[in-house]
């Protein structure tokens, strides 16, 4: 079956599931996925029931396709992503976007765990993400064209939607929670980036760095869908601070802030 033959056959398979038809799309991030527990009239299916859809290896995402409602609006949110450090292919790394923008969604809102780079930056900080940098040699693009998911060639000058930015930041104002506005670097992963890593992605101009996000805005993009992304800052990067990094910490500072994230969230879908 081709490429665009799986993405389909799962967009179908979801529309004999669920009756909702999703307008938002959210991707919740390593130790975020607690926001989709609060949706009115939710309906979850499991990844694993999905044809041709991955599964979620990473602990903190629970592998959940879940729709329902919040503030009136009709949502599609994945509890947990994919990564090219699972061993995914970059076309595998984007299927659940891509699915999404055959479900309809319009907006997309991506968030994720981040390592602080900028040193003005705090871990339980939250970041609008202005711009990005690819630093992994991937393109969910590249490759044979298909119709059907969009052009080959696009521009990317607005990846991150400025009107999306502005009610994202009102919504932040609003209810009295402090942001940060920065650039974003996406690296491969496994490991965590070497201190003269680090260094290098701030000559060029990152404010954070993590490992995923950047695939899922460009196949988002591809299809006409705005975008807004927001990074929790989970920790300070390699060499800003003298000590090791862990996964653990990451799900530790996420569980701290996932109160004031669901409010903010929430907040922000309010003024889609």
């Amino acid at each position: 079956m081709s490429y665009y033959g799986e993405l389909k056959k799962s967009a179908e398979y979801i529309k004999y599931r669920v009756m909702l038809q999703p307008k938002i799309g959210v991707i919740l991030g390593s130790g975020l996925g607690d926001f989709a527990d609060g949706l009115e009239e939710r309906v979850v299916v499991p990844y694993a029931e999905i044809p041709g859809f991955p599964v979620s290896t990473v602990k903190g995402h629970k592998g959940n396709l879940v729709f329902g409602r919040v503030k009136g609006r009709n949502l599609a949110v994945m509890q947990g992503r994919f990564h090219l450090y699972e061993g995914y292919p970059i076309e595998k790394v984007v299927f659940g976007v891509r699915v999404l923008g055959l479900l309809g969604i319009k907006v997309l809102i991506v968030t994720n765990a981040a390592g602080g780079i900028n040193e003005s930056f705090c871990p339980g900080d939250l970041m609008v993400i202005k711009d990005h940098i690819n630093m992994s040699g991937e393109n969910p693009a590249a490759g044979e064209e298909i119709p059907e998911i969009g052009p080959r060639f696009f521009d990317m000058t607005y990846a991150y939607d400025e009107g999306l930015r502005q009610k994202a930041k009102t919504a932040f104002e609003e209810i009295g929670v402090e942001y940060k506005e920065g650039v974003y670097a996406f690296m491969r992963g496994p490991s965590y980036e070497t201190p003269a890593e680090i260094r290098m992605l701030k000559t060029i101009g990152a404010d954070a760095v993590g490992m995923s996000t950047v695939p899922e805005v460009i196949a988002a993009r591809q299809m006409g869908i705005r975008v807004l992304g927001i990074s929790c800052i989970t920790n300070m990067a390699a060499g800003i601070l003298d000590k090791p990094l862990s996964h653990a910490e990451v799900l530790e500072v996420s569980e701290k802030v996932k109160e004031k994230f669901v409010r903010v969230l929430s907040s922000i879908i309010s003024k889609i």
